[in-house]
């Protein structure tokens, strides 16, 4: 999820539908110009848009492509934002596969059925895909060893600007939850607006194995993102 200033550009743009996200008292507001379609938060900036998704799609690729011989891999993604994170996991995870995508905001897994879908190729009708209506971390608490892979891409990254709640999948606690649903050698990707030390040094005391990969937003070009690659040991 990327956040940018408003900008004059966006009066150019048309809003389509909005959506409550719940537990804020506040919107998601999904806007439409000339074919193109992108989400806003009530009062803040450009939350994601369909024209800019090039370290979406990185955060599931190396994953994904990690356990596709694995049998009966399963992912869990935590946010579907505009399905560009699911469409690339399905791309490089074959027919035995499993995707559990959670997403808190019922609005936004409606848009994804309707107008939005086709720009990541309807990956909602894709028959390995399970959507979960509601909060990552209740997904992630349910069962230990339940997942290959774990993709997270909830609010900015490690310091929240859309829900307060969010923080917490970020804390100590949160990510040894998700080491703890990921089975031997899984691996979890978290996105982020941008590089925290900090962070990545709490991924390592908690027992992964880390790397840090830094994705342009748009071929190449744009703002640059980070995301961590955290292996957990045998």
């Amino acid at each position: 999820m990327q956040l940018k200033p408003s900008s004059d550009a966006m009066n150019n743009w048309e809003l389509i539908e909005t959506a409550q996200i719940p537990g804020q008292g506040t919107e998601l507001q999904l806007f439409q110009h000339k074919g193109e379609f992108s989400i806003s938060i009530l009062g803040g900036g450009v939350l994601m848009s369909t024209w800019a998704h090039q370290s979406e799609d990185a955060l599931a690729e190396l994953p994904c492509s990690k356990i596709v011989d694995r049998h009966q891999p399963r992912v869990l993604i935590g946010g579907l934002g505009m399905g560009f994170t699911l469409a690339a996991a399905l791309k490089n995870l074959g027919d035995n596969a499993e995707v559990v995508v959670a997403e808190l905001v019922p609005g936004l897994v409606e848009w994804n059925r309707g107008a939005l879908g086709k720009y990541a190729g309807n990956p909602l009708h894709d028959p390995r895909t399970q959507v979960r209506v509601g909060d990552v971390a209740k997904v992630l608490r349910e069962k230990r060893q339940a997942y290959d892979a774990i993709l997270l891409d909830v609010d900015n990254g490690p310091h929240a600007i859309t829900r307060k709640k969010n923080n917490w999948l970020y804390t100590t606690d949160g990510l040894t939850e998700s080491y703890r649903a990921l089975r031997p050698e899984g691996i979890l990707a978290i996105w982020s607006a941008g590089p925290d030390r900090e962070f990545m040094q709490r991924l390592q005391k908690i027992g992964f194995k880390v790397k840090q990969v830094r994705v342009r937003e748009h071929q190449n070009k744009g703002d640059l993102h980070a995301i961590w690659f955290a292996e957990r040991e045998v």
